[in-house]
């Protein structure tokens, strides 16, 4: 794929969600036999629901149907897959999908676009969720999603894609569109500049890639912000094993693991000993807690791998002294580090 594409939307769960007329209006169908949207047909359909697109919102739909085609054939389904597409907006990528899996949910936060979403996309196998993403619980959905495909809002896709990842164990991967800025967090590895929170989090429950840029003429309006895909394939996560020797592991789970990440990265410039003393009731704790776990307590999260956090959180299970072991507080460091 070539250069870069933006998708900066308000709303969870609406890939450009904007005023609508409220009179419920609708038109006849405009896509037939698996054709996919074009410019003209975007234009119209938007002039129909009483959408206008505002540059102060970042409201952007895409209209290439050779993107949509490179886009699903990039996300890997398979025939019997069933695809959770968030934010379907006005249902382009929604036709390229109903074509390509044997059921497709599309969670629309918008009533507008949720409503008109049937008329555009006439498939049987489409089922339509007037949802906020970040609030959908497993379920809601049957069949039960095992890839999800979406366009998402910038500002929240690590969070939607974490929680789908957490609520919805069906998912074996999927393929994303974000700011390329989030892309690339989510893709970084340990020593990157910008590995972080989110790319720690999302490494927990899967392997994560590239998969390409397209670029900002293929949307309607043309976007100023760079986005890219994200593929990935989910993994059993890490079993937070102590070093040979140590006297077994504890079995920590996400949320105590995610504790510790949370702590590293709340104060990433400084060593783990520092940064997690709040976290392990203390810094000479936090060292005792570090070297259990094999882990140097001069190290800085930006520097662990997914495994060593989770060793981290093992180590503090099965550590004979008290102490303070807590998440920490405040912004939630994955919506801030994104």
């Amino acid at each position: 794929m070539a250069d870069t594409m933006s998708n900066f939307q308000p709303g969870i769960g609406s890939d450009a969600a904007g005023p609508s007329s409220g009179a419920g209006e609708r038109g006849p169908r405009h896509v037939e036999n698996g054709s996919l949207l074009g410019p003209a047909e975007i234009r119209e359909l938007a002039a129909r629901l009483g959408v206008a697109p505002t540059k102060k919102l970042g409201q952007n739909f895409l209209h290439d149907p050779n993107t949509i085609r490179r886009i699903v054939a990039a996300a890997a389904l398979r025939p019997d897959d069933v695809a959770l597409e968030v934010g379907p907006g006005l249902g382009s990528l929604t036709l390229g999908l109903v074509g390509a899996v044997r059921h497709v949910h599309a969670v629309e936060i918008d009533p507008t676009l949720a409503a008109a979403l049937p008329e555009t996309v006439e498939a049987d196998h489409l089922t339509v969720h007037p949802a906020d993403a970040l609030r959908v619980t497993g379920d809601l959905f049957d069949p039960a999603p095992t890839m999800l495909v979406a366009n998402l809002p910038y500002n929240v896709a690590v969070p939607v894609v974490l929680h789908l990842l957490a609520e919805l164990p069906t998912l074996r991967g999927g393929l994303v569109m974000v700011q390329k800025e989030v892309a690339d967090r989510l893709v970084a590895g340990p020593g990157s500049k910008v590995y972080g929170v989110p790319s720690v989090k999302l490494a927990w429950y899967a392997e994560a890639k590239s998969a390409g840029k397209v670029p900002p003429a293929v949307f309607w309006p043309v976007p100023n912000v760079d986005s890219g895909l994200v593929a990935f394939t989910r993994r059993e996560p890490p079993a937070g094993e102590l070093p040979a020797g140590e006297g077994g592991a504890g079995a920590a789970s996400r949320a105590e693991v995610f504790g510790v990440v949370d702590a590293a990265f709340a104060q990433r410039r400084k060593t783990l000993r520092a940064a997690l003393a709040g976290w392990a009731g203390g810094a000479d704790r936090a060292e005792q807690v570090l070297r259990a776990a094999g882990v140097s307590p001069q190290a800085r999260g930006e520097a662990l791998t997914v495994g060593e956090f989770a060793a981290i959180a093992g180590a503090a299970k099965v550590s004979v002294d008290g102490g303070k072991l807590s998440p920490s507080t405040g912004a939630k460091p994955e919506e801030v580090d994104s």
